[in-house]
């Protein structure tokens, strides 16, 4: 078919010509002399992302996943209880896996649409005063079903109970994209992924460290070998890494973090602020409703849309598939069927979110949806107009 395949799934997202080139080069060797002058520099300039000022970051050939399995494998111990809350797809395999390697966890089951229950959160830290719970993880931003959650307020509940445990945070599909403040919110582990914010394909999972979860890094007893800080630390120091890294995505990563860094992650903040109200906008104006349950849930980097009884939201997404070469996300888990996914992060601007719009509005008229055609459209394209001018932070 003629003309692009364009993609508004929430990851992995659209890929900038200057990191696809970057990537394109011969191999390297990973053990030159030269390497730690490309290597040095990118765990300096991730840890401005994740804002981590006095601790580290660690950069694993693998998904955000295999991040996750880092953090807690290496900071915690077996049998340790973690305090945890479920509310879509991913805050669901994050305790999933959390129990099947071996920690007790005190899992609270929220209503799919909301986000972390902050105020069970506080009640359950000021019960504990034995200290039992030795982590609470907080999934930033829910992907399948469009809801971010309050990190801060996660660590003011710690704060207001004087409670030692860790903060752990997934902020696989927010880093890079929402606000996030490891060193001022005292963030113990960080998880993000190479494929969202960050504009690259997958392969590439990130943790940015604190000084705090390093030191428990020392003293915990849980069995690891692939992920192992130790192992890392050694390799990481002089430049290099324990096994054979992703130098390609090393390289692209290299293109990414500069175009970061001149855009400035205030200004990408708003920029993702401002498109993701557009998406809002579009869908009030076709009669829709988000999956969140409220404003304060809103998501900037990716909106589940829930469409009318007798709509399959499989449907609407094959359609835009199909016959207007789109992809959207689809529901997953509990929200199979319920609800379709626009994602609405990383490289991107005004002119694409309208064509994810299009797709997406043609999709679900096609499917049998009432509404205006061009009304979704019109009102993101009057939001964007409205908006252009509104000044953001000057780039760091």
């Amino acid at each position: 078919m003629a003309g692009f395949t364009h993609l508004f799934i929430p990851g992995p997202t659209n890929i900038p010509e200057e990191v696809r080139q970057a990537m394109n080069l011969p191999m390297e060797d990973m053990r030159a002399a030269s390497f730690p002058n490309l290597t040095l520099p990118l765990f300096e300039d991730i840890r401005r992302v994740f804002k981590n000022e006095t601790g580290r970051v660690f950069i694993y050939p693998s998904s955000g996943t295999g991040a996750w399995e880092a953090a807690m494998t290496n900071v915690l111990n077996p049998g340790d209880r973690v305090l945890m809350s479920r509310f879509g797809q991913f805050s669901h395999l994050w305790v999933d896996m959390a129990e099947r390697l071996g920690f007790e966890v005190d899992v609270i089951d929220c209503e799919w649409g909301t986000g972390v229950p902050l105020d069970l959160y506080a009640e359950k830290l000021r019960a504990d005063k034995a200290h039992r719970i030795k982590a609470v993880f907080c999934t930033q931003n829910e992907t399948a079903t469009g809801v971010t959650s309050d990190v801060a307020g996660c660590r003011a509940a710690l704060d207001a109970a004087n409670h030692p445990a860790l903060l752990f945070v997934d902020g696989v599909s927010s880093i890079g994209s929402i606000d996030f403040r490891q060193e001022e919110w005292r963030v113990d582990c960080a998880v993000s992924g190479s494929q969202k914010g960050f504009m690259l394909p997958a392969g590439l999972g990130f943790l940015s460290v604190s000084k705090k979860a390093l030191a428990a890094s020392r003293v915990a007893t849980h069995q690891r070998c692939y992920f192992s800080f130790e192992d890392m630390i050694r390799a990481n120091d002089a430049g290099y890494f324990p096994y054979t890294p992703a130098t390609q995505l090393l390289r692209g990563l290299r293109a990414s973090l500069d175009l970061i860094a001149e855009e400035g992650l205030e200004n990408i903040f708003a920029r993702h602020h401002r498109l993701a109200e557009g998406v809002r906008q579009a869908v009030d104006a076709w009669g829709l409703k988000l999956c969140a349950k409220s404003p304060q849930w809103h998501s900037d980097t990716v909106s589940a849309i829930l469409v009318p009884e007798g709509i399959d939201s499989g449907d609407v997404v094959k359609r835009a598939y199909r016959t207007y070469q789109t992809s959207l996300g689809g529901g997953l888990n509990k929200v199979f069927g319920k609800v379709f996914r626009i994602g609405h992060l990383g490289w991107l601007n005004e002119v694409m979110v309208c064509a994810s719009l299009s797709a997406a509005e043609m999709a679900l008229l096609d499917c049998g949806v009432r509404l205006a055609p061009g009304s979704g459209v019109a009102a993101a394209i009057e939001h964007f107009r409205r908006t252009a001018e509104v000044p953001v932070a000057e780039a760091a």
